[in-house]
């Protein structure tokens, strides 16, 4: 806070020098919608600001914008973007598919998937990912040569745990 706007300046000056792709990560911490409980006039001057600077930009660069939090997200940021991608939850087969790809190597033959799938739902891939690559962790850290369907389900429903304190 403080130095936020002139630092957005000094990104937007390289945008214009430096073509490259430029992202903007955990972008809600920039874009917060405006009038929102957490809004701050600090936050609310520099989101103005990025406003201002992403109309003006004539640049050959490429700005991107990330965020799990897209709900928050000021609406006029959405019409200064070309495009708006969305990514939602896997569905039941896409967890399923992506159990099994990313346990395949410890899994053993009478790995129940579909018992696996019930507690995956609403996670998103990537904390479906990291509840594997967790399990499998614990498998070598305990020398097994197969992953145990207990170990998955604790690290899929910490991964659940934690969304609800997000």
């Amino acid at each position: 806070m403080g130095e936020s706007a002139s630092k957005l300046r000094l990104v937007f000056e390289a945008l214009k020098s430096t073509r490259g792709v430029y992202l903007f990560d955990e972008f809600d911490s920039l874009g917060l919608q405006r009038g929102s409980q957490h809004d701050v006039a600090e936050m609310r001057r520099t989101l103005n600001m990025f406003l201002q600077l992403i109309e003006q930009d004539a640049s050959d660069s490429v700005i991107v914008a990330a965020t799990n939090h897209g709900a928050s997200l000021d609406s006029a940021l959405f019409r200064r973007f070309d495009d708006v991608i969305r990514y939602t939850a896997p569905d039941d087969l896409q967890i399923e598919e992506l159990l099994r790809n990313r346990l395949t190597l410890m899994a053993p033959p009478n790995m129940s998937y579909a018992g696996l799938v019930a507690h995956a739902r609403g996670l998103a891939h990537s904390d479906i990912v990291r509840a594997c690559e967790d399990a499998i962790k614990d498998s070598v850290l305990e020398e097994q040569d197969q992953v145990s369907e207990q170990s998955v389900v604790l690290h899929l429903k910490e991964r659940a745990a934690s969304q609800l304190h997000q």
